[in-house]
């Protein structure tokens, strides 16, 4: 009988090497082992279990034991509100909640059975259960949900082990590397690559729990080797790099001694990719996934970093860009649909079929709904959502990503987002919804739709300009530009 590889590393060396680190709490890899085996000896055959997915050891034993056991896990994210986290519950039928002795869960999980996870074991973890096939569930991901209610994602374990060794080969990822990251654990980008990345390759993850400057520098400066964060992140970063500001010097010399800074979930402006390489000298590069196919392309390490790209497609991953009627393009300048296939996508929508076939052709391409071009050479460029990010003003199709890139560059400008709304003469006119830098003395309406047209081109200048405090942002720090109309 073939044996199936294990999806997370299994270590041979005895066990002191360390697996995790939040804050003080450092686990071992034997420690990990012993704990996770523990809890799957009593997973196993429970159907679906839930993790109250904090950012902590205990999520990570909890994730782990259900890989173990063979039991898929659906991460919950610990600010849902009540009525979202009841329809996830009623639509992925947990068996059992997994969750820390110490958390406090709401009145909607109370018809779950409960065990708390311990990090601290014994010493006695129980004979390893089998390796599960590779097409079993391993994790069942909600979407956010922008179109209706949060769609469950079923992740098999070849696509996670697909992708995490596809990042191994870009990014010359190793065990001797050790992540540093924020980022929440109930979504792909924080779970699967900020924690079973490094579990898989044999590394360390230390995550900060709470994201500051100040603890990217020290962990940066003691060990760590690649940082993950969303543009929110490198904002701050930016931010905090600039000369008058308390450790800008130990900061900039914690990043450039980094051997990856890599930033994805949202694009990252090309202002702040500036800035940081203007400060450090060490260049953010970008990826480009989703929840449903998890990790489609990459800069790679040895690779160039391309501000406003998201690098080639990874290994085993097709790409195409579409046009409207199904037209495959291939002219470097067309702006057209994202659609991937490979062993990186997941199974399907849980209990949607008819949201399952909607999404993917009849050849199994996966529709992202993401529009960009492509460069010569492979490099994606994405220009926005097709839903939001996609504006039809006076005949030209533009993408609102790089008017949102010009307005940054305006000194007057901290943040800003472009939609499209309805125009009788148009068909869409552009909107720029702005956080001006200094709130008493905003740029002119007049004076910014000059600025994008001298720098990008006249058909492309924001026909109308809001003025905001701030901008709506999920929790990985994407802007919600549905909340901007509503």
């Amino acid at each position: 009988m073939r044996q199936v590889t294990p999806l997370l590393f299994v270590p041979d060396d005895g066990s002191a090497r360390e697996a995790t680190r939040f804050g003080e709490h450092t686990m071992t890899y034997d420690r990990l082992a012993t704990a996770s085996t523990a809890l799957a000896a009593r997973l196993s055959g429970a159907g679906r279990v839930a993790v109250w997915a904090t950012p902590t050891p205990e999520t990570v034993v909890a994730v782990v034991a259900a890989l173990r056991a063979g039991v898929p896990a659906v991460p919950l994210n610990p600010k849902t509100g009540t009525r979202e986290l009841a329809h996830i519950v009623a639509d992925s039928e947990p068996t059992v909640m997994l969750a820390g002795a110490g958390d406090v869960l709401p009145p909607v999980l109370d018809t779950l059975g409960r065990i708390d996870v311990d990090t601290a074991t014994d010493g006695k973890g129980g004979a390893a259960l089998p390796e599960p096939s590779p097409e079993s569930p391993a994790l069942i991901v909600y979407t956010s949900g922008t179109t209706g209610p949060p769609k469950g994602a079923i992740l098999p374990r070849r696509a996670i082990a697909a992708s995490l060794d596809a990042l191994e080969d870009a990014w010359q990822w190793t065990g001797d590397d050790v992540l540093v990251h924020a980022l929440p654990l109930f979504h792909v980008h924080g779970l699967i690559l900020g924690v079973l990345g490094p579990l898989r390759r044999g590394g360390s993850v230390r995550h900060l729990g709470r994201f500051s400057t100040d603890g990217v520098a020290r962990e940066l400066s003691s060990g760590g080797t690649m940082l993950f964060g969303v543009p929110t992140m490198y904002h701050r970063l930016a931010e905090a790099l600039d000369g008058r500001a308390p450790g800008a010097t130990e900061l900039a010399k914690a990043l450039a001694g980094a051997r990856l800074l890599v930033s994805g979930s949202a694009a990252l402006p090309v202002h702040d990719h500036e800035r940081i390489a203007a400060a450090t000298g060490r260049r953010v590069i970008e990826r480009y996934g989703m929840t449903e196919t998890l990790m489609n392309t990459g800069v790679r390490a040895d690779g160039e970093p391309r501000p406003g790209t998201v690098g080639a497609p990874l290994r085993g991953v097709e790409l195409r860009l579409v046009e409207e009627d199904g037209t495959v393009l291939t002219d470097p300048d067309a702006i057209g649909e994202i659609q991937v296939r490979g062993t990186n996508l997941f199974t399907g929508y849980l209990n949607r079929p008819d949201a399952t076939a909607a999404a993917l052709t009849e050849d199994g391409w996966f529709r992202t709904g993401d529009m960009a071009t492509r460069d010569t050479d492979g490099y994606v460029r994405i220009v926005g959502r097709k839903a939001t990010d996609l504006i039809k003003s006076g005949g030209y199709k533009i993408g609102a990503g790089e008017i949102e890139n010009a307005l940054l560059d305006h000194p007057g400008v901290r943040e800003a987002a472009v939609t499209g709304e309805p125009d009788p003469d148009l068909g869409e006119r552009i909107v720029a919804w702005v956080v001006p830098g200094d709130p008493a003395s905003p740029p002119t309406e007049d004076e910014l739709a000059g600025h994008v047209a001298a720098q990008l081109s006249p058909h492309k200048r924001p026909r109308t300009v809001r003025y905001l405090d701030a901008l709506p942002r999920n929790d990985l720090g994407k802007i919600m530009k549905r909340s901007l109309h509503a």
